[in-house]
């Protein structure tokens, strides 16, 4: 599964909006997807999550740090860099996560799990909720 994990590495750091119709060489049709705001299953609905993105940010790009392939299962490290679209910032933000993939025997995708604290990644990053956030985590750091 080693090629199969370098192929998901060079594809994500490759994604464009046009590359999410080939997501079917990378996804079971069945494929089991969750990131702190979704839990979906099914090729369709991966697609429409990642549809999404490049609806509501600019320059979406991951990087990937890291790879480490045991068996059928694969786990990334990751830089996720962007702008809102919304905001009129256009400052870069940046969030770090991690992924957990399983490959099917066909070596597609058919389990992803992303992890990333959406606390201190992205919420402390807004207007007006930002603020409320870090004060909520200086609240509990004391």
């Amino acid at each position: 599964m080693r090629a199969a994990a370098q192929r998901v590495v060079e594809f994500f750091e490759n994604l464009t909006p046009h590359s999410v119709a080939r997501f079917g060489e990378y996804y079971t049709d069945d494929a089991y997807f969750k990131d702190p705001f979704n839990e979906v299953r099914g090729l369709a609905e991966v697609q429409r999550i990642f549809s999404h993105m490049y609806e509501v940010l600019d320059e979406p790009r991951f990087v990937i740090r890291a790879h480490l392939v045991d068996g059928d299962q694969c786990f990334l490290t990751w830089v996720f860099c962007f702008r809102f679209k919304s905001f009129k910032s256009q400052e870069v933000q940046i969030i770090h996560g991690a992924s957990h993939l399983k490959f099917a025997p066909d070596g597609r995708i058919e389990h992803h799990r992303d992890y990333w604290d959406a606390a201190e990644e992205l919420y402390e990053k807004l207007p007006v909720v930002g603020s409320l956030m870090r004060w909520l985590r200086r609240r509990a750091n004391s």
